[in-house]
């Protein structure tokens, strides 16, 4: 067995794992606050539209978060089949931020849920609302541990060293590291747009089928409204996170921008094809000494290169371009939000308008994974910055299992992700009914 392609199908298995899953989170962690705002505005004004547009969407978010739990569970399994070496060197600090939160955030989810669903009936609107107020704060939670594991990996902080294995010194300085508030923040507002272009996505295929369906419109002009708040919040909150990335992740930035030498001066690549045997950008469309200015904010400031950190940079393709995705979908959704919270006060929204929202209806799924690769690639070759290398963490499963495995997930991935979206836009289409 070649060690090198047991590594690479490991990974890829593992990517396509937590690919997968991360869909999931990435709409149902603000899904969640918009299931707070359909039930209050129906216990304000005991609007039957409201009533019906609040059932549809807790169906569509219990579907989700079922999807997700699915998904998560088997992303589990693999630190112990694939990455064995990962929970014996920092297992003491990973294990125990997992735990959390399931205690403290799953369980509060599913709780609460049940009586989202089943008990409308048979509690007070009040103890109805503050059930929805608690899924939420179950998936913001969950959130909230994730990524400060996530971030921890990143730029590590507040361990000490037992033997071969870590352990926290500071759980204060192991959860709030110096890139937690800017992922955590960035990624919330990344849910905050995936589910409000799923709001108004999905809503504009109802309108597409019936324009006289009131509920739609309101819960698509809701859902462009909040997109366009998000969205430039969402570009502030990533220039600060991709500022922190340069201070504690610079060989990152370097496969971030394609930057080959350490130079000053540095031009912002707007497209170009890196030549990684060659250490150059091939057909590069540049603007000079703009990355300087956007990461230093001086014209004339240095910036290190890839070759200040060979050979354990990134691969420089993958992120250089995902990056790239990533910016250009949200720019996309920037435009689309502010065009379509304009207009959709003028009042009912033209057929291109809705067809231009249902086109974009996942697209907040798109910019997500585009800005994963970015996070997860750019810190190759370290699973834990620093501490551990990828390679290290791997497990000795057979290449031929692990190929078997990734196809079978690819395959049962595939069928799922589908059947999900066939049965999302299925009830869309059918709309909210009382």
């Amino acid at each position: 067995m070649d060690a090198g392609d047991a590594l690479s199908l490991a990974r890829a298995q593992f990517g396509l794992n937590i690919a997968f899953h991360i869909l999931f989170p990435a709409i149902n962690i603000a899904l969640a606050w918009y299931l707070i705002g359909f039930r209050v505005k129906y216990a304000r004004t005991q609007d039957a539209r409201w009533l019906a547009t609040y059932r549809l969407w807790v169906k569509i978010f219990a579907l989700t978060f079922a999807m997700g739990v699915v998904s998560g569970i088997t992303m589990s399994f693999q630190f112990g089949t694939n990455w064995p070496g990962y929970m014996l060197k920092v297992g003491n600090i990973a294990g125990p931020l997992l735990g959390y939160e399931v205690l403290t955030a799953f369980f509060l989810e599913a709780t609460f849920l049940g009586v989202l669903l089943f008990g409308m009936e048979r509690v007070s609107a009040r103890v109805h609302i503050v059930s929805a107020v608690m899924v939420a704060v179950g998936t913001t939670l969950s959130a909230f541990w994730i990524l400060a594991l996530n971030s921890w990996m990143q730029t590590p902080a507040g361990h000490v060293m037992d033997g071969d294995a870590l352990i926290a010194g500071s759980w204060l300085e192991v959860i709030f590291n110096p890139s937690f508030p800017y992922r955590f923040a960035h990624m919330m507002l990344a849910s905050g747009l995936t589910a409000s272009f799923l709001v108004a996505g999905l809503s504009a295929w109802r309108l597409l089928r019936d324009a006289a369906d009131e509920g739609a419109l309101k819960t698509l002009r809701a859902g462009a409204l909040v997109a366009a708040l998000l969205a430039p919040l969402q570009v502030f909150v990533g220039d600060l996170h991709g500022l922190n990335t340069l201070e504690h992740q610079p060989a990152k930035i370097a496969a971030v921008e394609a930057i080959w030498k350490t130079q000053k001066g540095v031009p912002l690549v707007l497209f170009a094809v890196p030549n990684e045997l060659a250490g150059r950008n091939d057909y590069a469309l540049e603007v000079p000494k703009l990355a300087s200015l956007v990461l230093r904010h001086d014209f004339d400031a240095e910036l290190q290169g890839l070759d200040a950190f060979a050979p354990d940079h990134p691969p420089v393709a993958p992120v250089f371009f995902s990056f790239r995705l990533m910016v250009g979908v949200g720019l996309l959704m920037l435009a689309l939000a502010w065009l379509g919270a304009w207009r959709l006060r003028k009042g009912a929204p033209p057929r291109w308008l809705l067809w231009c929202f249902a086109g974009m209806t996942f697209s907040g799924w798109i910019a997500t994974l585009a800005g994963w690769i970015v996070t997860e690639m750019g810190r190759q070759p370290w699973l834990v910055q620093g501490i551990l290398r990828t390679e290290d963490a791997a497990g000795r499963v057979a290449e031929a299992s692990l190929g078997a495995s990734f196809t079978g997930y690819l395959l049962v991935y595939g069928v799922m992700l589908l059947a999900y979206m066939v049965v999302l836009t299925r009830m869309a289409g059918e709309g909210a009914k009382a």
